[in-house]
């Protein structure tokens, strides 16, 4: 719901990539909607715009939970095409090209399909905005209108891992290349709400890919910061939600989302009043007062 008194967005969750460890937002906005808050609009990247879909649904979190846990499940990354390995081997004989892909996303499509039918963003309860990226030119592709399934199947595909996926012309892959934490894509919200998540850097180097995980990490980490900052220093007002977890919860670790989940309504209650005080900040003069 927008503001009576404006066009734009009161609040709006930014939700960032971070693999299961998104599904902690079905657990923050079960909190806030007790005290009488939610978003005018949510923005999710890569996994944070598969569980934010549930909410734009308009879904409660425990039916979004039901349905988060429905979608992603270990065997969706364990689909592997064994064509990619000779491709890997012999790229001229056998088709190396820009659709590579070490996965097959059908079963991810299946389920999507199942979970979202022929909805359109544009038609969702609660404004979504989806962040993907333009594979040829690295550049962030924002999706606001049209099918909602092909355009959380681009913003979730992980480049190598899962094919890129055509949207309106256009081939896009995960949203995490071009921005792991879009918080400029709600900068017409008065105020942000943002849960994101710093890669976990190897604790030691013995192998190739180890390495190439080192620089990968880096590069998304410093990315996220960069763009926090440059949203403060445009004058937004964003305040980033903290998990606080306690154990590292690995990327594809299914069996955590009981656990992520509360730690999301841990992390809500915990920093409820500087989320309501900074909203109270933010409300013009003649808007209905923010609920208790």
């Amino acid at each position: 719901m927008l503001d009576d008194a404006s066009a734009r967005p009161r609040m709006a969750l930014v939700l960032g990539s971070g693999g299961v460890r998104s599904i902690a937002a079905l657990g923050i906005a079960e909190v806030l909607d007790a005290e009488g808050i939610r978003p005018d609009l949510i923005v999710g990247c890569s996994s944070g715009a598969l569980f934010g879909a549930t909410l734009a649904l308009g879904l409660s979190s425990r039916e979004a939970l039901a349905t988060a846990t429905s979608l992603w499940s270990a065997d969706l990354t364990q689909q592997h095409r064994w064509r990619a390995y000779v491709q890997l081997l012999a790229p001229r004989w056998f088709g190396f090209d820009a659709g590579f892909a070490l996965r097959d996303d059908a079963r991810i499509a299946q389920r999507l399909r199942v979970a979202f039918g022929d909805r359109r963003l544009e038609d969702l309860p609660t404004p979504l905005r989806v962040v993907a990226t333009e594979a040829g030119s690295g550049e962030r592709v924002v999706l606001r209108h049209g099918a909602l399934v092909p355009a959380l199947r681009a913003s979730i595909a992980v480049p190598l891992l899962f094919p890129s996926v055509e949207v309106d012309g256009r081939r896009l892959v995960d949203g995490v290349v071009s921005d792991p934490l879009p918080v400029a894509v709600a900068s017409d919200a008065s105020v942000v709400l943002t849960l994101g998540f710093r890669g976990v850097m190897p604790r030691r180097i013995d192998r190739a890919s180890r390495l190439v995980a080192q620089a990968g990490t880096a590069l998304i980490n410093n990315l996220q910061r960069a763009r926090i900052d440059a949203a403060r220093h445009a004058g937004q007002r964003v305040f980033e939600i903290e998990l606080g977890l306690d154990r590292h919860v690995g990327l594809w670790e299914t069996r955590a989302m009981p656990y992520l989940f509360e730690a999301g309504r841990r992390a809500a209650r915990a920093q409820l009043g500087a989320i309501t005080g900074l909203l109270r900040q933010a409300r013009p003069p003649d808007t209905r007062p923010l609920a208790a």
